[in-house]
């Protein structure tokens, strides 16, 4: 009868045990750039586009593309908004640089169908954000006269952050 007890104890805690494991793949946690870090990204990446003399809009997102902050410079062109944020949920959404995407969807290429995809902009100047190897965010830059130009500042936002970054 003893053994019976514990073999009955024994199933009991190994249903429990495995209750336990497909709830927890039925969920996930996941770690994104808080609004005070996208706020000192975007304010950082719009001076450095400024001592350059580049009026500019920045986006930045969190994981999922979704703009956590946006800020337009005031002589920043009225479409410079909307193309910050498709580049930065364009570099969320494939977690690369918007200028490597654009290199990677060239006409002719297998994938360049990628770029008639709704909110992608395939043009330098977005860029991923991550935290202990893991993407939390990105950033977009829209109005200096090139990719690269918007993409460097778009670099000054994510230093300004990085050392709370590495932190995780």
């Amino acid at each position: 009868m003893k053994r019976q007890h514990q073999i009955m104890a024994a199933l009991g805690l190994a249903c429990l045990t495995c209750g336990t494991v497909q709830a927890a793949e039925a969920t996930y946690t996941s770690v994104t750039l808080t609004t005070e870090a996208a706020l000192r990204a975007a304010q950082a990446a719009l001076a450095s586009c400024r001592e350059s003399g580049y009026q500019v809009a920045v986006s930045v997102t969190d994981r999922s593309g979704t703009p956590i902050v946006v800020l337009r410079d005031r002589y920043a062109g009225p479409h410079t908004p909307e193309t910050a944020n498709r580049k930065a949920y364009t570099s969320a959404s494939f977690r690369m640089s918007s200028a490597d995407l654009a290199e990677a969807t060239q006409t002719g290429k297998a994938t360049s169908g990628i770029r008639h995809l709704d909110h992608i902009l395939a043009l330098g100047g977005g860029l991923p954000i991550e935290a202990a190897g893991s993407l939390v965010g990105a950033i977009g830059i829209s109005g200096a006269p090139s990719g690269d130009a918007d993409e460097i500042c778009a670099q000054a936002g994510i230093d300004a952050i990085q050392a709370d970054l590495d932190f995780q």
